[in-house]
């Protein structure tokens, strides 16, 4: 066995990217706090071509170098668009598809395990993924869909929102794919 090399990676460019069909899903970043995640959400929205991300309130936007350290360059290929509130691009999100569905990623009262989350194949969804401190914003928590829970067995019940985003993403992508 050997580590293919960059050449051998048959990677796209920004424009075949921007042109080819996405996994229909819109990240929401509710009040990220930090740059570093806001860049690695970016770099796993470009790994499993992931529609579009929303920055929501203080959570930084491009360009910013630290954002851009482990982003490399998904900024430049994953579609963002900012809002003040993340009640705002809720609202934007309800406005430009009726057939959406959004999900808080969260623990709550009745959330859904992400192991039982069956997507519907005919819709877009929003993900909301929370400040890395206080979770969720309450007021957008209760304007979603539903909520899903990343099962956990250990003594800290919390993970990373960077880790959490590809976790969620990748099962989503997994029971969506081929589907839309």
């Amino acid at each position: 066995m050997r580590k293919l090399k960059n050449s051998e990676l048959n990677r796209i460019s920004v424009e075949e990217f921007k042109n080819k069909s996405k996994i229909p899903v819109i990240i929401f970043l509710d009040n990220v706090r930090s740059l570093n995640n806001v860049g690695s959400v970016f770099r796993t929205a470009d790994a499993f071509m992931i529609e579009s991300i929303y920055l929501c309130g203080i959570t930084g936007k491009p360009p910013h170098r630290e954002i851009q350290k482990t982003a490399l360059g998904a900024t430049e290929s994953v579609e963002w668009k900012y809002f003040e509130t993340t009640e705002e691009a809720i609202h934007h999100f309800r406005n430009h598809y009726n057939n959406g569905l959004i999900y808080a990623v969260e623990q709550a009262d009745e959330s859904i395990m992400l192991d039982d989350f069956i997507p519907d194949p005919g819709k877009r969804f929003g993900l909301i993924f929370g400040n890395e401190i206080n979770g969720m914003d309450d007021k957008a928590l209760h304007l979603a869909d539903g909520c899903i829970e990343i099962p956990q067995f250990g003594t800290k019940h919390s993970l990373n929102i960077s880790v959490s985003a590809g976790i969620v993403i990748w099962e989503l992508t997994k029971k969506l794919r081929g589907r839309f």
